[in-house]
């Protein structure tokens, strides 16, 4: 889960506030667990969600990439009689462990958990002085390795297409002449250039390293192809009748899971002043209106859910849509593996 700032800002330097699953009286709302069916929690984290379905009487298979999550939900695994399975894998790996619609529902709630903001050796915060790290799975490319490695117009591109940070190229060439004095190995070392680079004006609600640790959390872990890898996946997965379910935190978020839902939802799409797009067989049915945000009470009481918004949609009986990932807005940026040391 994202660790909120607001204004659609993420802040990666977290609190000392603890997971509370964000919007969890909607999630239910809109996944309408039930006694028998099975339900898959794409992204298990501390397991707010799946204690609630287990609640309500359905089954849960918990996937998680963080072998960390995964070992610190076995209790909750052993204690649920055999209806939690837990999956050591990324979510986008969905089908290579369930059938072709076989699932009553999927949820995902999109963004790093405040678990591993909390852990310095897990190097996401800049708070929290650690290792330049940021893999949630903790293998392959480290955020060390971008910052070491990549050319400067490549930083560039991920500072300000995934952090939507101003001044990118300016923190881009000032990490390339630094690393040729010494390499960036931890959180502090990059966060204190940044800081000098850019520094904070007394207006700036965050801390000017915020958005270029943002951008590369979610670039280390591919956290955009991810979901949009995922999302059809689920399409697949989810039996007629099924329901998915994502919250996200941020624009880039939202804004792939939004264009699914309309191209599933067989919305035509075109321009007034061309002729009109046959509408197709819509895969999903949109429930409700969308998106569904935090009210006043859940923003004042856990400041994580200002920004995150949930979009969810009812599976139909037509045959999952072409995998088409262009009709995503997923960024085209450096091959992250180029980057591997």
């Amino acid at each position: 889960m994202a660790v909120d700032m607001g204004e659609g800002e993420t802040d990666v330097q977290g609190g000392p506030a603890r997971h509370i699953p964000v919007l969890l009286r909607e999630v239910l709302t809109a996944l309408a667990p039930a006694p028998g069916e099975v339900i898959v929690d794409g992204t298990f984290g501390a397991g707010g969600y799946t204690a609630a379905i287990l609640e309500a009487g359905a089954e849960v298979i918990g996937f998680d990439r963080d072998p960390d999550a995964i070992a610190a939900g076995a209790a909750m695994r052993d204690a649920s009689g055999g209806k939690l399975k837990l999956v050591h894998d990324r979510f986008s790996s969905l089908l290579d462990h369930v059938e072709e619609a076989s699932l009553d529902g999927v949820v995902l709630d999109i963004g790093v958990s405040s678990m591993q903001i909390d852990e310095a050796e897990r190097g996401f915060s800049f708070m929290r002085n650690g290792p330049l790290d940021m893999r949630m799975g903790q293998s392959g490319v480290s955020a060390a390795d971008v910052v070491n490695r990549a050319k400067p117009s490549d930083m560039t591109r991920i500072f300000g297409i995934l952090g939507e940070e101003r001044h990118a190229g300016r923190i881009s060439r000032a990490i390339e002449a630094e690393r040729q004095k010494a390499p960036f190995e931890t959180t502090r070392q990059l966060a204190g250039l940044i800081e000098r680079v850019s520094p904070r004006r007394p207006q700036d609600k965050i801390h000017p390293a915020t958005r270029v640790f943002q951008a590369l959390r979610t670039y280390v872990n591919d956290e955009l192809g991810e979901l949009a890898r995922t999302l059809f996946a689920a399409e697949r997965a989810l039996k007629p009748g099924g329901r998915l379910v994502v919250v996200s935190f941020h624009s880039l978020e939202d804004r792939i899971v939004k264009r699914f839902f309309q191209d599933r939802a067989g919305k035509a799409q075109g321009s007034r002043h061309l002729p009109m797009v046959a509408e197709r067989p819509s895969t999903f049915t949109l429930i409700g209106k969308q998106p569904v945000t935090a009210g006043d009470e859940e923003c004042q009481a856990n400041p994580r859910s200002r920004s995150a918004k949930l979009r969810s949609g009812l599976r139909t009986e037509t045959p999952a849509g072409k995998i088409d990932a262009d009709i995503l807005p997923v960024p085209n940026l450096a091959a992250l593996a180029a980057l591997g040391g």
